[in-house]
């Protein structure tokens, strides 16, 4: 069993009497003083998240859009310089190995953001995805001189793609909540803004410094609310997280943990990898079948990503009283047959009634269906809805 890591903010996180839990092969905070009074934080002011143990890819080169194109289910190569997109990867038979963001940070070179416990599937596929894109594109390299050498360690340096782990070489923070660009843009330090911040928009990010080392300021996040995931060097994480919380002293700010992120996504009706998304999971299924352009040529899992017509679908359920199903319970109907199962559930703090995301039979799916929880044998009353459960309303 390999020891557990820590991201370089570990001390700050020690300091502030947080819980850790593993994720991923990581000890993350789960908590630093009460999951609701973080979660209400990222609703009402703002929250500030240390997600460093998030896996980064470079993806460079002439033709690193199309290796993107065929190594994901999305259209990458369309995407302009400065903006930012969610996509999935996935494996031959159309299972999602990961969901991914990729961010367009030149003509010849991307970000792709990953979840840190697919780290090493990711890795692994994007290496296999190497080898095999070069006989794809082969028909749009120009004409070699004669008896050049062609193979793909011919032109990998000037003519290809490569793909570079560089996980360990950052830190990514996140702030989130209603007051979160007043107190990034406040937060002394971050200087050179590329974009000025009212002309920054959701799923696009900014170049900047901090302290004059370079700065990614993303206007990303996974809370529902609107914010920002900041990508600096390792070495420069615990200097950049100190000036966040000081200027959002002002403001409410407050460090957050795993525990109201979970809540967080979940009332915003956001995917977790290993709940909602697995290697058997369709994207249709998940609801995820816009992610797939279907149109292009051919990329990675495009003859599979359609379930069967009876595979389960997700929906979300919200139910009644004060007890939640979580993540395993039964989804049945009024006469105790199993519709589904919830892969993930909670008293939702904003709203004030539980709250769950299964999958159930398609049958089943439409909103305003009746079911029922099976909450450790006592029938809860739930109904079908449509997803997000919540949504900000600026």
């Amino acid at each position: 069993m390999s020891d557990p890591r820590y991201t370089p903010l570990r001390e700050r996180h020690e300091a502030l009497g947080a819980s850790f839990t593993d994720f991923g092969g990581w000890q993350m905070p789960v908590r630093y003083t009460s999951d609701l009074a973080e979660h209400h934080a990222v609703r009402q002011a703002a929250g500030i998240f240390d997600i460093s143990h998030m896996a980064e890819f470079l993806v460079t080169g002439d033709f690193a859009g199309e290796f993107l194109d065929y190594s994901l289910a999305g259209r990458l190569s369309a995407m302009a310089v400065g903006k930012a997109k969610y996509s999935l990867m996935l494996a031959d038979d159309g299972g999602i190995i990961d969901d991914v963001i990729v961010y367009r940070l030149a003509d010849d070179r991307f970000l792709v953001i990953a979840n840190a416990g697919n780290r090493g599937f990711v890795d692994a596929a994007f290496a296999s995805r190497v080898r095999s894109f070069p006989s794809r594109i082969e028909r749009e390299m120009p004409a070699r001189a004669e008896g050049e050498d062609r193979s793909f360690a011919g032109f990998i340096g000037d003519r290809g793609v490569d793909v570079e782990d560089v996980s360990d070489d950052y830190a990514l923070l996140a702030v989130q909540g209603p007051a979160s660009e007043a107190i990034v843009s406040s937060t002394p330090g971050i200087t050179d803004l590329g974009t000025p911040w009212a002309e920054q928009k959701y799923y696009a990010w900014a170049d900047a410094l901090f302290q004059g080392a370079p700065l990614l300021l993303a206007r990303t996040g996974y809370t529902g609310e609107d914010g920002f995931e900041l990508l600096v060097r390792a070495a420069d994480a615990p200097a950049l997280w100190d000036a966040l919380v000081e200027a959002g002293k002002p403001h409410g700010l407050v460090p957050a943990g795993l525990a109201a992120r979970d809540t967080l996504r979940l009332e915003a009706g956001m995917p977790l990898y290993g709940h909602e998304l697995s290697r058997e999971t369709k994207p249709s299924q998940a609801g995820l079948g816009r992610v797939v352009v279907s149109d292009k040529d051919d990329f990675i899992g495009k003859g599979a990503v359609h379930a069967a017509s009876d595979a389960p679908v997700l929906v979300g359920l919200v139910a009644e009283g004060k007890r939640a199903g979580r993540a395993g319970y039964s989804v049945v109907d009024a006469d105790g047959i199993v519709l589904g199962e919830v892969t993930s559930g909670a008293l939702s703090p904003t709203l004030g009634h539980p709250i769950a995301m299964a999958y159930v039979a398609p049958s089943s799916a439409a909103a305003g269906t009746a079911v029922f929880l099976d909450v450790r044998g006592t029938r809860i009353p739930a109904t079908v809805t449509a997803l997000p459960f919540y949504r900000r309303t600026k």
